[in-house]
């Protein structure tokens, strides 16, 4: 799933649709009535890999919860266009939640439906839609980097209009949420974390790799002992994004090839966005993609305002020609306000 752009920049039910991950878009505005729209994702719903995989029953109308594997509960919203995913990994003696989500609906209640464990917060990045519910939490672990602590300052209403408009919702608006003034809370980091730091729960230990490119502050994480890897944003089954101005691809390429290398030790990726399981083969594919990609050896869609789509099997890549370019924005200035993010 993509995302469209924010507040007053949000772009239209045709773009909507394409951005998320439903292999096609509505009709554009002034399209002929009897043109043939492609599937909205929430006719996508569920999605296959999260099918396949056992629901745990939670008092939520919002959240969706699946195990994974043992330990690890995938915590998704998949009636919001981001369908977003956050994940409940639980040791003998402490949890991890990796991402809080959109924050539209409180998700601590439901992480203490599921654990009475002490639960400390890590985030895959710092998008908006991955610590929207840091707030809610005591503990929380974050890189040091300025565009982490630019965006701890949370995200405004204006920032967020385009996330809470009426085509990004299945069934409406969540009982009881304000969409008027959502917003995410502003939150603070009890203990900085860095690149091969590791995360010790009791009988299960988790690696941080920090994997900057769609992000600076990007992390993906390893279980080294249960071959799973979490991988926030840097590769989900849908489309890539890879065209705001924080993200760089020099960064993005190198940090795939990383996570790449890893793939003939997983048994299961697992990703921020749309299913919570995915095959590690594709961490290569990736690889090679964004190489080919940056390459100029693939013919890509064009989209608009300077972006282009490229389609693989499995996934796609969006960029803008600024980046292909060579030309960045300031990814130390954090929420602007001015695009929305995976």
């Amino acid at each position: 799933m993509e995302r469209p752009s924010r507040g007053a920049r949000c772009l239209g039910l045709a773009v909507l649709a394409a951005l998320c991950g439903c292999g096609g878009s509505a009709p554009a505005p002034g399209a002929p009535s009897n043109a043939s729209p492609s599937p909205r994702w929430c006719d996508l719903l569920p999605r296959p890999a999260n099918a396949a995989l056992e629901r745990v029953s939670v008092a939520s109308d919002w959240f969706e919860v699946y195990r994974v594997e043992q330990g690890v509960l995938a915590i998704a919203e998949p009636f919001q266009f981001q369908e977003v995913i956050s994940y409940l990994v639980l040791g003998n003696e402490r949890a991890l939640l990796f991402d809080t989500g959109l924050g539209l609906v409180p998700i601590r209640p439901v992480v203490e439906q599921l654990t009475s464990l002490p639960v400390q917060v890590l985030n895959s990045h710092t998008h908006f839609d991955h610590v929207g519910g840091n707030a809610e939490f005591d503990a929380i672990l974050a890189l040091d980097t300025p565009y982490t602590r630019a965006n701890m300052r949370g995200f405004p209403p204006a920032a967020l209009a385009g996330e809470v408009a009426p085509a990004s919702f299945c069934r409406g608006a969540p009982s009881g949420a304000d969409t008027d003034g959502f917003r995410t809370r502003p939150w603070k980091a009890t203990r900085t974390v860095a690149d091969l730091d590791t995360i010790d729960l009791g009988g299960r230990v988790l690696e941080i790799l920090h994997v900057p490119g769609h992000t600076p502050d990007a992390v993906a994480l390893l279980d080294r002992a249960n071959r799973l890897l979490w991988t926030g944003d840097s590769y989900y089954d849908g489309t890539i994004w890879l065209y705001v101005p924080e993200t760089s691809l020099d960064d993005y390429e190198r940090s795939m090839a990383r996570l790449a290398s890893l793939a003939p030790g997983l048994e299961r990726v697992l990703p921020a966005h749309n299913t919570a399981s995915a095959e590690p083969r594709r961490l290569r594919q990736a690889e090679e993609g964004i190489r080919q990609v940056r390459a100029g050896s693939l013919k890509g869609t064009e989209e608009s305002e300077g972006r282009m789509v490229f389609a693989f099997d499995g996934f796609s890549i969006l960029v803008s020609r600024e980046l292909l370019q060579g030309r960045t924005g300031d990814p130390g200035s954090g929420g602007s306000g001015l695009e929305t993010w995976r």
